[in-house]
């Protein structure tokens, strides 16, 4: 990808966050009881569509991978991971903001938000693998079956709300029949979800060729070639103590 592709990506993610974020910051509508407080659904909404987005994509990638054996799929998975992550954290301080001045205290034991934590901690702990196997191949098969395993959790993620008594509400989009929701917050919420998908897209993009770049160093460091590959193997195990 040339240098004016990448930052044209760049550029429209960037300039649809801000369309998006001047929308449902002085377009929508606001809502009659939360007033303002309301506005955080522009955020918060997208932001976990996200992380079911991202955790999908990385469930194909490590399919893929299995069947094919391609880094390309590896790569794919790690970075949507690495993106789903931070769009799951982004859920979980968004709804916790939310959270204080509706239900009175920044957590509970609530099911649709211990649920989201743990997919938050099992995809940290996926990244955490990652870092803890040298082998590459190794590390992408343990890491696929990881990434198919862990995305059992999304659907009892999404359906916490309907499954178990909790304070959080009922989904109000993607509900059987037509959505419970004034057509112009809805108009607002859909365009942020496009412009925040759009915005994974290009970070995935942008991670996909840093993880790129990085086997490439991985493989060089790791070939029978390369001038630090008897470095690696003759470094002394001890460190001196030159005496002062």
């Amino acid at each position: 990808m040339t240098t004016s592709k990448r930052h044209l990506v760049i550029d429209v993610a960037a300039v649809s966050l801000v369309l998006a974020g001047f929308a449902g910051a002085l377009l929508a509508p606001t809502d009659r009881l939360q007033g303002d407080l309301q506005r955080l659904m522009y955020v918060h909404v997208p932001s976990a569509w996200l992380a079911y987005l991202s955790f999908a994509v990385t469930l194909v990638a490590s399919v893929a991978w299995l069947r094919t054996r391609r880094d390309r799929w590896d790569e794919l998975a790690v970075s949507s991971v690495e993106v789903g992550v931070f769009f799951t954290a982004l859920t979980l301080t968004t709804g916790s903001l939310w959270g204080k001045p509706v239900w009175g205290v920044w957590w509970t034991w609530d099911p649709r938000l211990v649920t989201t934590a743990l997919l938050f901690l099992v995809y940290l702990g996926y990244l955490g693998l990652r870092r803890g196997i040298v082998d590459p191949d190794v590390r992408a098969r343990r890491s696929a079956i990881l990434g198919i395993i862990a995305f059992v959790q999304i659907p009892i993620v999404h359906m916490s709300v309907v499954w178990w008594r909790t304070l959080h509400q009922p989904p109000t989009v993607l509900k059987p029949g037509q959505p419970s929701m004034d057509p112009g917050m809805l108009g607002v919420l859909l365009l942020n979800v496009v412009a925040f998908t759009v915005t994974y897209a290009a970070l995935v993009r942008r991670r996909v060729e840093i993880a790129r770049a990085e086997a490439a160093v991985e493989d060089a460091l790791l070939s029978d070639d390369s001038p630090l590959a008897g470095d690696a193997v003759t470094a002394p195990t001890h460190v001196e103590v030159l005496d002062v």
